[in-house]
């Protein structure tokens, strides 16, 4: 029997909710508990409708066993991710980044002899937190400084790097950007805003999975990675995995940046905590 809500649109059972959660847990690593089953069913519904099946039950059975089945899950998992960013998010722990780890970052390379600088957005969404550190490399002159700086940018959904290539916004991304930043790194016409091309060659994209050991593998050598606001999709065995991923593609002391709301207290002791200004970093140990 179709199980219709008031609004004459198929509605989730617990039992399927239970079969597709897991799928995109064991792909994935996010976690959804039962009290989220709205919000997951809310996201689907625009699968349902693209494929044109009528029940949950029916796209789980798609899921499995249809011969496009892989291409769908990747269209899955697009649709459940949270893409909420913008330009200079949480500019406590930019300047922690810049006031705190880049010079004890730069001291120690030139302690080493070495010119390479590495940083990973490990979640970049559609792009501004990447190029808001490639901005911040910039106006600090750091490529001009002798410094061979690179900065990887990847995430888990195919239509926001598509995005993030792109490299075209609306001005409420820009909402925190200092309009002197505006003015230097960006060309806007109307309501569109293009970061220029300096700023876009700092950054590449690639297409990762967090949770994917193998593609996690081909990153290596990254001094700080931020991957912030990530966690909170995890259950602990995920968190685990992933920061493990991370430690294993960072240099030795090199620096996470974790979201406000996360904290690797009680999940691993490979990072240790670290304060820089007013805020909390974490260090490879």
């Amino acid at each position: 029997m179709l199980t219709l809500g008031l609004n004459n649109k198929p509605k989730l059972s617990n039992e399927t909710f239970t079969l597709i959660s897991g799928l995109i847990y064991s792909r994935s690593g996010i976690s959804f508990a039962l009290t989220k089953k709205y919000l997951l069913e809310a996201r689907l519904q625009k699968r349902l409708e693209g494929l044109s099946l009528k029940t949950f039950e029916d796209y789980y059975y798609y899921l499995t066993y249809d011969a496009e089945r892989e291409r769908e899950i990747t269209r899955l998992l697009n649709t459940v991710v949270t893409n909420e960013t913008s330009f200079f998010r949480d500019v406590m722990q930019l300047n922690a980044f810049r006031k705190g780890v880049m010079p004890r970052l730069l001291s120690e390379k030139d302690r080493t002899r070495s010119t390479n600088i590495k940083l990973w957005s490990a979640a970049c969404s559609t792009g501004e937190e990447p190029y808001t550190l490639a901005i911040m490399l910039l106006d600090d002159g750091i490529p001009t400084r002798g410094y061979g700086a690179e900065i990887v940018a990847s995430d888990l959904s195919d239509n926001v790097i598509k995005s993030a290539q792109a490299g075209v916004y609306e001005k409420y991304s820009l909402r925190n950007t200092p309009e002197a930043y505006i003015a230097k790194y960006f060309q806007n016409s109307a309501e569109a805003y293009a970061v220029n091309k300096k700023v876009q060659e700092l950054v590449k994209y690639r297409k990762i999975n967090l949770y994917n050991a193998l593609e996690m593998a081909t990153i290596k050598s990254v001094d700080v990675v931020f991957c912030r606001n990530v966690l909170i999709y995890f259950d602990d065995a995920s968190k685990k995995k992933v920061l493990a991923h991370l430690y294993d593609s960072m240099n030795r002391g090199g620096y996470l940046f974790v979201g406000f709301s996360e904290s690797l207290h009680d999940v691993t002791r490979l990072f240790k905590p670290v304060s820089m200004e007013r805020t909390v970093v974490y260090q490879k140990v």
